[in-house]
């Protein structure tokens, strides 16, 4: 099979949740322990650290990927989902893999694959460890997939885990209060394993501390221990600011971020606990490979879709956020931007409740209801009539792509158009 035809055959024979929700969602860990026993167990062959939460774990896992290439480090980094190309989830030193590495995994273990039936997910899972452990990294940044506990991820020993924060999605699987989702994302704090939560949140933090104490493990919560400065977007594009660490004051002034979404500085209260913690485990990591890693981080990485400006002319501007506190940080970033009429193209899935999202979409803005390409995605004309009951208004397009060249032509000079609802509407834009 080449390339083309070894993804049809994952998608078409092995169940992907991004595709088809939650049937493809396993409750245990045996087909990921059995594959990768199949592989010889790689999953113990290289350092890593594993990112949770509910936002911002994506962001988080580049950030730190990009210091510790910039340090030097050959740095692993499996990332879910991919927006173009599958091969955006298994990067190393920021490289998508070969396709030829997808072809030769397949045909190497497709009679594993048709015993064992795994998910899309943990086949996925299977082939970055692997390559990690052959590659021989340095270290590799592991984001969890959905959940933790029971995550394909979760068969990894750490050296770190980080834990960004506890938010209303997917609540079908993991639990109907952020007590029980957070219970979930916890799952991946391992025995004596450092774990640092980026966010304290009142109503959720003693479940992190419990199983942190069952498990001997210390813990910290990066946002009660770091400040941040008035940030300002400089004539580069970039956030900057400055950066206090409470305890030990250490300030790194001129700092430049070039993820410019403002709620990324709660993300990098986290990355920067984490550096410090992998510090003092004996990496090499100096404030320069800081300074200069976070202003260059989509460079480094290849990460998009995180508040990412796609013109300017109208202005246009994507964003992945979609759950309620995604939406939130996406609604104040718009609020932040001067524009006289906003143009908003909007798709959503169809497996979660969408009522809170579209309740706090602003009412003056123009809609362009479509559905993401994808089996999951729900029909433009049931999100019409979903958000009319909320007072949104506008128009229904045969796709995402239709939906963006409308908005980009009704716009006028001083508008802005915003992407967004769903990752996989931003993937057919950007």
């Amino acid at each position: 099979m080449n390339y083309q035809q070894t993804i049809d055959y994952l998608y078409s024979q092995l169940p992907l949740f991004t595709r088809v929700g939650p049937s493809a969602y396993k409750a245990n860990l045996d087909n990921t322990i059995e594959l990768c026993k199949r592989l010889d167990d790689p999953q113990h062959k290289f350092k890593s650290v594993h990112v949770g939460g509910t936002n911002g774990k994506g962001s988080t896992s580049h950030m730190l990927a990009a210091i510790l290439q910039m340090a030097g480090y050959k740095t692993g980094l499996y990332t879910s989902p991919h927006l173009k190309d599958f091969r955006e989830r298994i990067r190393i030193n920021g490289r998508m893999i070969s396709e030829q590495e997808v072809i030769d995994f397949v045909a190497v273990h497709k009679a594993d694959f048709e015993e064992i039936r795994p998910s899309f997910f943990e086949m996925t899972v299977g082939l970055a460890f692997d390559i990690f452990a052959r590659e021989e990294v340095d270290i590799a940044i592991i984001e969890v997939g959905l959940g933790g506990r029971l995550d394909s991820t979760n068969i990894i020993t750490p050296l770190l885990s980080v834990i960004t924060n506890i938010g209303w999605d997917h609540m079908n699987i993991l639990g109907n209060t952020l007590q029980l989702i957070a219970a979930e994302k916890a799952g991946i704090i391992k025995q004596h394993v450092p774990v640092i939560v980026s966010e304290y949140q009142p109503e959720v933090a003693g479940i992190f501390l419990e199983k942190a104490e069952e498990e001997s493990s210390d813990i910290s919560f990066a946002s009660e221990a770091w400040k941040v400065y008035p940030i300002v977007k400089s004539n580069s594009g970039l956030l900057q600011g400055k950066i206090e660490r409470m305890q030990d004051p250490i300030f790194y002034s001129n700092f430049s971020l070039d993820l410019t979404g403002t709620y990324q500085l709660k993300n990098l209260k986290g990355v920067l606990a984490a550096t410090l913690n992998l510090r003092k485990q004996g990496f090499i990591i100096s404030d320069d490979n800081i300074r200069e890693a976070l202003a260059n981080v989509t460079l480094l990485t290849g990460l998009h879709g995180r508040w990412e400006v796609l013109s300017q002319h109208p202005l246009t501007i994507c964003d992945t956020g979609h759950n309620p506190e995604g939406i939130n940080e996406v609604l104040q970033n718009i609020k932040a931007v001067k524009f006289e009429n906003l143009h908003f193209v909007l798709g959503v899935v169809n497996d979660k409740d969408i009522s809170k999202m579209l309740g706090m979409l602003p009412k003056n803005a123009i809609y362009y209801f479509c559905k993401p390409d994808i089996p999951r995605g729900l029909e433009a004309e049931n999100l019409k009539q979903n958000a009319e009951t909320f007072g949104l208004a506008g128009e229904v397009y045969p796709s995402v792509k239709a939906a963006f060249l409308a908005a980009q032509a009704n716009a006028g000079e001083n508008d802005l158009v915003f992407v967004g609802g769903s990752t996989f509407v931003v993937a057919e834009v950007v």
